[in-house]
């Protein structure tokens, strides 16, 4: 079983993790906010789903369908065209999320009364949404394949109108599946260079900060404190994330550049050579960003098994096995 000093010092790296995961997490959320990536790759999918990929026919006009545009400000402008967006794809004043009965009812509406919104097909003598009128002026729809979707979820409703919508609406959330793996791979990417970036700048590097732990017992004990204070108190993860960066500053560990250049050698006492100035730096921060990837949550959970496992192994430690009674009783 492990001895309480290996779970101590695992238990100070989880800390760490924890910290510069929420670090990242903080600069991501960042990012995203000024170039509302997801709205991007939302615009794409759905340019993807309704068979126009230069935005141009009929995801040009469910953008401009009400029900849609009144989600957004401005214009809608298609983005650049590609298989899959781009990892940083700006997605400018676009929404970054359409409801899916918003999708189902401007999709079925543009189906039965066309695509001239200021028309007398807006009037109150336009087409009834029924059945029939879909049948009727599927030919609104230019794109055989979304007009054979439409059928198909028609058919399936059985005269139900509501089934029809909700036909619809399942394919959307289908396609939408589709989106969400786009736009959790690019996170992934983002937060490992953000990881790399952030585990280089501020130095943070997990060998150095293990050999660090494993020889400084005051060091040791003062994040395992910190690390019971986080695991049990609920509202911790808001606690981090809005005092990510003073905690983790506060817990005194081999971080930074205080020595210069000196502080990126695994061991400052050590020769001047290849793994300790250069390889083990390196394999240190990509560790650590690495780490960065798997998001705070993941190593909150982490934390919190590590902490049961603590409390079963420490009073073994601190007790003594007594002697058997038997050996009393003969002495």
């Amino acid at each position: 079983m492990f001895g309480s000093n290996t779970l101590e010092i695992a238990i100070g790296i989880i800390v760490v993790f924890i910290l510069v995961s929420t670090i990242c997490a903080a600069i991501r959320e960042g990012i995203e906010a000024k170039l509302k990536t997801r709205a991007a790759y939302l615009e794409q999918g759905i340019r993807q789903l309704l068979n126009d990929k230069k935005g141009n026919n009929l995801a040009l006009h469910l953008y401009k369908h009400p029900l849609i545009n009144g989600l957004f400000n401005n214009n809608y402008v298609p983005g650049i065209q590609n298989d899959a967006p781009e990892l940083l794809a700006e997605g400018k004043d676009l929404p970054s999320y359409i409801p899916s009965k918003n999708f189902a009812q401007a999709l079925i509406d543009i189906a039965v009364r066309g695509t001239d919104y200021n028309s007398k097909d807006s009037s109150t003598t336009s087409p009834v949404i029924s059945m029939e009128n879909i049948r009727k002026n599927i030919s609104n729809i230019d794109d055989p394949g979304i007009q054979r979707i439409l059928l198909n979820a028609v058919d399936l409703a059985q005269g139900d109108l509501n089934k029809v919508q909700a036909n619809i609406e399942n394919w959307f959330n289908s396609g939408m599946d589709r989106v969400s793996g786009w736009y959790k791979r690019s996170t992934q990417w983002i937060i490992l260079w953000i990881g790399i970036a952030v585990s280089i700048i501020l130095n943070i590097n997990t060998i150095t900060i293990v050999n660090y732990l494993s020889k400084n017992e005051v060091a040791r004990k003062a994040i395992v404190e910190q690390a019971v204070v986080i695991s049990a108190d609920s509202t911790a993860a808001d606690s981090v994330k809005n005092n990510a960066k003073q905690m983790l500053n506060s817990m005194r560990l081999p971080i930074g550049y205080p020595e210069g250049i000196a502080s990126v050698q695994i061991d400052a006492a050590g020769d001047v050579g290849l793994y300790n100035t250069f390889l083990g730096p390196l394999l240190g921060w990509l560790i650590t960003a690495f780490a960065a990837t798997l998001g705070a949550p993941y190593w909150f959970d982490i934390l919190n098994r590590v902490m049961v496992i603590r409390s079963t192994v420490k009073p073994h430690e601190k007790s003594r096995e007594e002697a058997s009674q038997d050996n009393k009783s003969r002495t």
